[in-house]
């Protein structure tokens, strides 16, 4: 399997519920920051200098809370590319604690888009072979 994308972020007091477990729809957050850097890191995310600007919708994210974490504590977030269609591809997350135990797992399903026509693209050849380049071929 291809080594994955990985980040740390660190819990923070207003990601908890009253119970000090981070809110469900904090995962999401997590998974948005890992995605956007993993975009940097192969370089499709949009800078000035980088043509390669992939424009793309959610379409779909799904979240398996598989343990209890807490705030305060650091996350490690490891991302991979598991699919990649015509016109879509998907990324698998999953968020293990300090002692490397699974917290959650997730997968994205992105959609090329074109806003000016208001339809759906196939993924540039630019950007397919950047994300060919890490591509797992592993489903989760």
């Amino acid at each position: 399997m291809t080594k994955s994308f990985d980040i740390e972020v660190f819990v923070r007091f207003a990601e908890t519920d009253a119970a000090g477990h981070i809110n469900n729809t904090s995962y999401f957050l997590y998974f948005e920051e890992a995605r956007t850097k993993f975009f940097y890191e192969i370089g499709i995310g949009k800078t000035n200098k980088n043509p390669l600007m992939i424009n793309f919708i959610l379409a779909s994210t799904k979240c398996d809370y598989i343990s209890q974490a807490f705030g305060g504590k650091i996350l490690k977030v490891s991302t991979i590319v598991t699919d990649i269609g015509t016109k879509s591809f998907t990324v698998h997350h999953e968020i293990t604690n300090s002692k490397e135990e699974v917290v959650a797992r997730a997968t994205a399903t992105l959609v090329c888009f074109n806003y000016a026509e208001q339809k759906t693209e196939p993924i540039p050849d630019s950007i397919r072979n950047k994300l060919e380049e890490v591509f797992s071929g592993v489903s989760k």
